[in-house]
């Protein structure tokens, strides 16, 4: 390929959002912004950039090999973030006091992972999302919950189902039969792909009692209402899995109190993608995409890594992925709202300014016209570019 060529073309795992998928886009973030606001968050900035080693702070480093890497001009090595709360979890440490908490922070960012590209994920994608920091109260994961699920209704969906699982019950069965901690990141890694055949033969594997192998076997099963959670406890005999249980109880008595209860199924076997979290878990769904539009729950150490201790909950939603799933369900998209058009004749240009700059004054939407022209070629411009009046001036 030419360097011409390659002038025109963009990296790979990139996109260009034209006029309509950028307003599409920008219609979604409103709307979830607006409900940030709502809610009681303040939105942050973080920078593109950040140092390494702030980004692979405790358990970050998992994702090293997919994060974008560069050099300062003093040769020190820096990144493209690859999600959010690492940066935010940086803020709250060094810029954020603890007098009056939880701090209750959003944001709505671009994020870059190189990793191969999928229908809904590019290697540059966009989330929305919060970070509640400060509480270690179900109440908290609650809210991300209720939240969550305000978010999907307010983007427009209208079946979706959020998955919901506690990672201290798994650790606690692990616990629970003496298993080995290489074998234990083994069954974690089958189950979070949901690969039943791998699972079967790590266990099978493992010196475990044909029981445990039987109980270990089950756990990607346990999923559906409330009902799960009374096998589960018939399950957990040790006091880590049984607490596990007791707080997904109780976030779900508190979600029955924000009347969201309906959406929240109960899936122990969900496992995050990164190894922070630490307690409840949760992933959205929606049907006819095999991959989750929100995801998130409690990671309660990585503050620690940065030298303030607090509790932490939260989640991000992808914005691509709400917009391919209105699309996959048939669902309008937001409408982006043109008002006017203003056209003249020859030596109506000064009028016409003026007009516009009237209309636009009382906040309607309206575009100019850069020429004299005909009025059958401005009501033709009209329709193309989606405006829902004509204001044509001529002389006389």
């Amino acid at each position: 390929m030419s360097n011409k060529d390659l002038v025109l073309e963009i990296p790979y795992g990139t996109r260009d959002f034209l006029p309509q998928e950028a307003a599409e886009k920008r219609a979604i973030e409103a709307r979830i912004a607006r409900q940030f606001k709502l809610w009681g968050y303040d939105e942050v900035v973080t920078p593109t950039i950040e140092f390494l080693d702030t980004l692979t702070m405790g358990n970050g480093s998992n994702l090293e090999p997919q994060m974008f890497k560069l050099f300062d001009k003093q040769n020190r090595t820096m990144a493209l973030r690859h999600e959010m709360t690492t940066p935010i979890a940086r803020v709250v440490a060094s810029r954020l006091g603890e007098e009056w908490l939880p701090h209750k922070l959003s944001y709505i960012s671009s994020v870059f992972r190189y990793e191969k590209t999928q229908t809904g994920r590019q290697c540059e994608f966009h989330q929305a999302g919060v970070e509640l920091i400060g509480s270690s109260k179900a109440t908290a994961d609650a809210e991300m919950i209720a939240l969550a699920v305000s978010i999907m209704k307010e983007a427009g969906l209208k079946d979706f189902q959020i998955c919901l699982g506690q990672v201290e019950f798994i650790n606690g069965l692990m616990q629970q039969c003496c298993i080995f901690p290489k074998q234990q990141e083994q069954i974690k890694d089958a189950i979070e792909r949901r690969d039943l055949v791998a699972l079967g033969e790590i266990v099978d594997a493992t010196e475990l009692s044909e029981a445990a192998k039987d109980m270990v076997k089950q756990l990607p099963l346990l999923h559906g209402d409330k009902n799960v959670l009374k096998k589960a406890y018939n399950m957990a005999m040790n006091e880590q899995s049984r607490r596990a249980l007791d707080n997904l109880t109780e976030i779900y008595e508190l979600l029955e109190a924000y009347g969201v209860a309906e959406y929240v199924t109960f899936d122990l076997g969900v496992i995050r993608d990164f190894s922070y979290y630490t307690g409840m878990v949760f992933e959205a769904y929606t049907p006819g995409l095999g991959f989750p539009l929100c995801g998130g729950g409690r990671y309660d150490h990585m503050l620690t890594d940065f030298g303030r201790a607090l509790p932490a909950t939260g989640f991000a939603v992808g914005i691509e992925r709400i917009l391919l799933a209105l699309e996959r369900e048939g669902l309008a998209k937001p409408k982006v709202e043109k008002d006017v058009y203003v056209a003249y004749g020859p030596g109506m240009q000064q009028e016409a300014i003026r007009q516009v700059q009237a209309l636009r004054a009382e906040g309607r939407t309206c575009e100019l016209a850069m020429a004299a022209c005909l009025e059958q070629e401005a009501d033709a411009y009209r329709q193309e570019k989606g405006y829902k009046e004509l204001v044509f001036l001529r002389q006389g």
